[in-house]
């Protein structure tokens, strides 16, 4: 398991569905070792710490295996560019991982990392930024039908991070999987 990439973003207004709004979906790769600390990475930031950041989503991690699909998605939804391809952080994540599912991790599991530890909370909810970000409505209701979700983090050990960086996985006590919270929290989305 590995870090492929690492992203930040900083808040800004952005024009969705004919308004403004405040976000810090659109992130982009930094190629240096990048701080850990309680409340997230540094210079990370979030625009609506209603819903993201704080202590419990401090961190948002997502599997780049699932990077395939959503390339197809959009081509199906006639959104193309020139290579179709997607940059790491499309998703708004943080963290891109490689070989780390959602169906492998269970709220409590710690990523231990060479410098630090983060400790897998909860999944991430689909909102309408999703659907800003891929560039079609039915993106939220896609990732609520697949479950590729991706997870947040909380920091147990701050330390630093970087891109390339191998973890393991320290399983937790194993009461509840993303898997499972995630589609209690989506059975009303489903509906």
């Amino acid at each position: 398991m590995i870090v492929k990439s690492i992203q930040l973003g900083v808040a800004k207004r952005i024009k969705m569905g004919g308004r403004s709004v405040l976000t810090a979906f659109q992130k982009q790769a930094t190629p240096v070792s990048t701080v850990v600390m309680p409340l997230g990475l540094m210079g990370d930031e979030q625009a609506d710490l209603s819903i993201h950041g704080g202590l419990e989503k401090a961190v948002y991690a997502y599997p780049s295996e699932h990077y395939a699909f959503w390339q197809k998605a959009r081509q199906q939804a006639g959104i193309s560019t020139m290579d179709n391809s997607l940059p790491y952080g499309a998703l708004g994540e943080n963290l891109t991982l490689e070989g780390l599912l959602e169906t492998q991790v269970w709220a409590g599991d710690v990523l231990r990392f060479p410098d630090c530890e983060l400790k897998v909370t909860l999944p991430r909810e689909p909102c309408g930024k999703l659907n800003a970000a891929m560039g079609f409505e039915r993106a939220s209701k896609l990732m609520a039908q697949s479950g590729f979700c991706g997870f947040y983090l909380s920091v147990e050990v701050a330390g630093t991070i970087h891109a390339g960086q191998s973890f393991e996985v320290i399983a937790g006590r194993r009461n509840v999987s993303i898997p499972q919270l995630f589609n209690a929290k989506m059975a009303k989305h489903l509906r």
